[in-house]
């Protein structure tokens, strides 16, 4: 190999393709652009979504609100799911092997709904401010 015989893969370079030529290039005349019309001229260009001024598809259709993806990763129990489970030290774990939340769950928030009579101590968890002061009335903890 020398310098003087060095050339580009074959494919990689092609000629430009150059209209308005003559009628026998095949791009003659009107150059590929068609007839009339916006696009035929020079400078003729409009947006993405452009509609020719109708009101665009964007903003015919209506604003509907918002789902957090991060909805499937977050799971509540209630203080009679506690009252049911026979652990007196709970966690997300715990739960998980109970079956009182999904396995994609990653964080648990504990609701004020039902009673509680027992003493629980809760590790990793959340707790509404009604569910935790039934918690510690109850003699539990939350850490």
């Amino acid at each position: 190999m020398q310098l003087n015989t060095i050339k580009p893969a074959t494919g990689a370079k092609h000629a430009k393709r150059r209209v308005g030529r003559g009628m026998g290039s095949g791009l003659g005349k009107t150059a590929g652009r068609g007839h009339n019309g916006q696009h035929s001229r020079a400078g003729g260009y409009h947006k993405v979504g452009f509609e020719g001024g109708q009101m665009p598809l964007q903003r015919r259709l209506p604003k509907r609100g918002f789902k957090s993806r991060q909805l499937k990763f977050n799971g509540e129990i209630t203080l009679a799911d506690l009252q049911r489970l026979d652990k007196d030290d709970v966690d997300l774990l715990t739960l998980k092997a109970a079956g009182l939340v999904g396995e994609l769950i990653r964080h648990v928030k504990v609701i004020k709904s039902g009673e509680l009579s027992r003493k629980v101590s809760l590790k990793g968890l959340g707790a509404t401010a009604g569910a935790k002061a039934a918690i510690e009335a109850a003699g539990g903890s939350l850490a």
